[in-house]
């Protein structure tokens, strides 16, 4: 094994790791406050909120599947992260730029910036997806990348639990629902909210809106790049 492949291994393990880590006992009060916030908010509401993320997703997932190249060939591990890091690094920028317009323009445009960067990250796993090899025109694959962004945006306990449904995907992928609308969606966007909601709302905070936006937006991006390379190695290096 080649130096850099033995690094990517490494990497790959210690990731590894963080995910089977067990939550910490700050971790586990913030999620029980957070279920506790959840439980009073009225189930009308949830469900519009389920309704609307779900319908926000699935457009930018079938929207992004005609709009990515097709999988990269005979390509080494090591040549395709080449290309993804500079992949992650554009959208990392661009993210970055659009949270801080819309952190600057107020409470709309600052509510404006959730779906759009919904866009952008759902965009961005298509295209590494493509550049590791994946065809994103396959269905399965589309699961397995709304499996990786929940693996970046969700609390300890969900993020372990949805990490071993990936860990055997080619076996996992065979029991998979027939169709998208039989994913857990209301599962899926109550975790994102949850791990997102506290640093999003400084965002719509006059004056310090734009900075938070830029630097909340490039965090975000970037921890959804590392994600998305771990998870895809995963499949590729055994």
């Amino acid at each position: 094994m080649d130096h850099q492949l033995q690094h990517i291994s490494s990497e790959l393990k210690a990731w590894q790791k963080q995910m089977m880590r067990r939550p910490t006992i700050l971790n586990w009060l913030s999620k029980k406050m957070q279920v506790k916030i959840n439980s009073i908010i009225p189930e009308k509401v949830h469900l519009a909120i389920t309704v609307t993320l779900k319908q926000m997703i699935r457009g930018v997932l079938f929207g992004a599947e005609h709009t990515t190249a097709h999988p990269l060939s005979n390509l080494s591990i090591q040549a395709r992260e080449e290309i993804v890091f500079k992949k992650i690094e554009a959208y990392r920028k661009t993210a970055a730029i659009e949270g801080g317009i819309t952190g600057a323009g107020g409470l709309l445009l600052g509510l404006a910036d959730f779906p759009i960067l919904i866009g952008i990250k759902l965009k961005l796993l298509f295209d590494i997806a493509s550049i590791y090899g994946f065809d994103t025109g396959d269905y399965k694959e589309r699961i397995y990348i709304l499996h990786i962004f929940e693996l970046a945006f969700s609390s300890h306990q969900h993020r372990r639990k949805v990490y071993l449904e990936m860990t055997d995907w080619e076996k996992k992928s065979k029991s998979l629902p027939a169709n998208i609308n039989e994913f857990d969606w209301r599962n899926f966007q109550q975790e994102y909210r949850d791990y997102i909601d506290l640093a999003k709302m400084a965002q719509l905070i006059p004056v310090i809106g734009a900075p938070v936006g830029f630097w909340v937006n490039n965090r975000l991006i970037k921890k959804l790049g590392i994600t998305a390379m771990n998870a895809y190695r995963m499949r590729l290096i055994k």
